[in-house]
């Protein structure tokens, strides 16, 4: 008895005694994402890459070709098969791609399903049209100035498992052709009935690889048609360049034109009828200052290919390819020339036979007079015409600093590290006495106005001294003599420029013929109600970076905070806006959240407003949406 009641009160004592804790075991990921990648994702504002927030909210397909063949192969060189696995699921919690079944179940019916294209297209480019002016008329879109503004929601889609709407559709008729990066698709949207679009078809890249560019139409020559080929070009994160019929979706030819190790497509192509021009930049600047990278290698360049079969009919390069300038310091050689890549699309001049564009900096010297520059060369063979240099001895890697410190062998001191190419594509405007002239927005906040036929400097305007994100950053519209310029960052002192006390971020209207300033609106960062959560970084990214849009008296233009804006184009007056920094109801039934309005995403067709709201880079506010807007009823 003695012993039965000792053992009853033994476990009496172990039933009460307090449990031990239990000791959480980390995700087999978390080292992972430590040794390779918190480096750059947890310092998004310095080294301008994603944050880890954005990065789980990526695609298991994203993130496996990043860290395979894309701009993170080299951190994935360094993981196995499962050790990738883990890294991807600790960082997305899925283990296998997302199965698509919204764009299904939104296809049009029999009577929807052919592409609408009798017409003339509005959006062909980058520019919307040929001058690359950013302007739409009323009859083109559907939309007035009255309607636009008194706006109202009509609906919205949004994409599976995507951070970053990047690409700005190509328009023709009712049909909306949209690249969606992360998704590695073209859709091509059917707007007819304006309150219930529906898709016409879908075209995957064949390997899954992301798109990188906006969608460009044009019409080309083709055996077997008369009037000539319908066509959409764009092309990817792999300089893989698609050409799709713009009837049905289906593939005419696809090719790599990637040359170098980063080398990347970002710019539109340009369709015309005897060759499509595609622009070619790189990735080297994001890589560089790692002393496992050999630098500097890679140069930006422009291809002419003949549009039937994707045959190159010829090449200009921005440079010469680079050779040993001296040790860098281990025993290993630094390389150059290199840089110059072209961020944006070109203009074709066809009446003189020229195409312009920009070009980036230098990533190691000697710093090539074709780095941050304005080139025109011959539409007919490529050959350079002229070159006008807007900076010079601008050397730079992102991670390295002005001052780096020692043991970074890849980066230089000689250099004024400054970052201030040329993202936004050129302009060629006419103005009301017959004038012509070449409109350029460069990174340092500078407008530039040139003569065409020479390059030469007719004047130029300093709005601040720009930042690596702008500055000028993605693009430039002009209309009635007016340059209408997006101003995200305005920048510091620098020697020999001073800023003026009253810039700030924002929108300027800009006279074309001499530079001086019409009026502008001044962005200011708003945090409240909760927008420090919907928007991360609000009270750093709240400036206008993306390339804005004109419609019937109205300029349009959305902010790094995720604002939506329309001004009366004469005098500046905010007419409307709406904040697209929230979740949304998707009429696709995918989860929906706005960001950042970044890059080119605001088109007009058929009454309605379309936007894309999310640019998940630089520490800015991930999204996933189009939205449509439609002017309210009685307006």
């Amino acid at each position: 008895m003695k012993l039965l009641g000792l053992m009853a009160a033994f476990a009496l004592t172990a039933s009460a005694a307090p449990a031990l804790p239990q000791v959480p075991v980390p995700h087999p990921g978390q080292p992972l994402y430590r040794q390779h990648c918190a480096a750059c994702h947890d310092r998004p504002d310095e080294t301008r890459a994603p944050t880890k927030a954005t990065l789980e909210a990526m695609s298991v397909q994203a993130l496996t070709y990043a860290l395979t063949e894309g701009k993170m192969r080299g951190q994935g060189a360094g993981l196995s098969d499962q050790g990738r696995g883990q890294l991807i699921n600790y960082l997305t919690g899925k283990s296998s791609a997302t199965v698509d079944t919204w764009s299904q179940a939104m296809a049009c019916d029999a009577r929807r399903r052919d592409a609408d294209i009798a017409g003339a297209a509005t959006v062909s480019t980058f520019g919307f049209d040929p001058r690359n002016t950013r302007v739409l008329t009323s009859a083109q879109t559907g939309l007035t100035k009255a309607g636009l503004g008194k706006l109202e929601l009509a609906w919205a889609i949004a994409f599976p498992d995507v951070t970053m709407m990047r690409a700005q559709a190509a328009v023709v008729g009712n049909t909306v052709f949209l690249p969606v990066a992360e998704t590695a698709s073209m859709y091509a949207f059917d707007v007819s009935a304006p309150a219930k679009p529906c898709l016409k078809w879908v075209y995957t890249t064949p390997k899954g690889a992301p798109l990188r560019t906006s969608a460009a139409y044009g019409i080309i020559a083709a055996p077997g048609y008369k009037a000539g080929r319908k066509v959409v070009a764009f092309s990817g994160l792999d300089s893989t360049v698609h050409l799709v019929d713009a009837r049905n979706g289906k593939a005419l030819w696809t090719k790599n034109v990637g040359s170098y190790s980063f080398s990347m497509t970002t710019g539109t192509p340009r369709v015309l009828k005897d060759r499509i021009i595609v622009p070619v930049s790189q990735y080297e600047i994001m890589t560089a200052a790692d002393n496992a990278v050999p630098c500097c290698t890679n140069h930006g360049f422009v291809l002419s290919l003949e549009p039937t079969t994707g045959k190159q009919q010829w090449r200009y390069d921005t440079m010469e390819d680079a050779k040993p300038v001296r040790d860098r310091g281990d025993g290993k050689m630094l390389l150059g020339p290199s840089g110059a890549p072209i961020w944006n699309s070109p203009v074709v001049d066809e009446g003189r036979g020229l195409i312009y564009f920009g070009t980036g900096e230098s990533n190691s010297p000697p710093a090539h007079k074709n780095t941050d520059a304005l080139i025109a060369i011959r539409l007919a063979d490529g050959v350079q015409a002229w070159s006008l240099q807007a900076t010079e001895r601008d050397i730079y890697n992102a991670g390295c600093g002005a001052k780096p410190r020692a043991g970074l062998y890849n980066c230089v001191t000689d250099t004024v590290y400054r970052d201030v190419d040329f993202g936004a594509s050129l302009i060629l405007g006419r103005l009301k006495d017959g004038r012509e002239l070449l409109f350029a927005g460069q990174k340092s906040g500078t407008l530039w106005a040139l003569e065409p036929a020479t390059g030469k400097v007719v004047w130029r305007r300093d709005i601040g001294t720009g930042a690596p994100n702008g500055g000028i950053h993605w693009g430039i519209a002009f209309h009635d003599d007016t340059l209408f310029v997006p101003i995200a960052v305005v920048g510091k002192d620098i020697p020999g420029q001073t800023v003026d006390a009253g810039l700030k971020p924002g929108l300027y209207a800009v006279d074309a013929n001499a530079g001086t300033v019409k009026w502008n609106f001044a962005s200011a960062p708003d945090c409240a109600n909760g927008r420090d959560k919907r928007s991360p970084n609000c009270q750093r990214h709240y400036g206008f970076s993306a390339a804005p849009t004109v419609i019937d008296g109205t300029v349009i233009e959305g902010s790094l905070d995720g604002y939506l804006h329309v001004f009366d184009e004469k005098t500046g007056k905010l007419l409307w806006t709406y904040d697209t920094a929230h979740d949304f109801d998707a009429i696709n039934g995918v989860k929906g959240h706005g960001g950042s309005i970044d890059t080119a995403s605001i088109v007009g067709v058929n009454g309605l407003l379309l936007v894309n709201s999310g640019y998940g880079m630089f520490g800015q506010a991930p999204g996933n949406m189009m939205l449509a807007f439609k002017p309210k009823a009685g307006r």
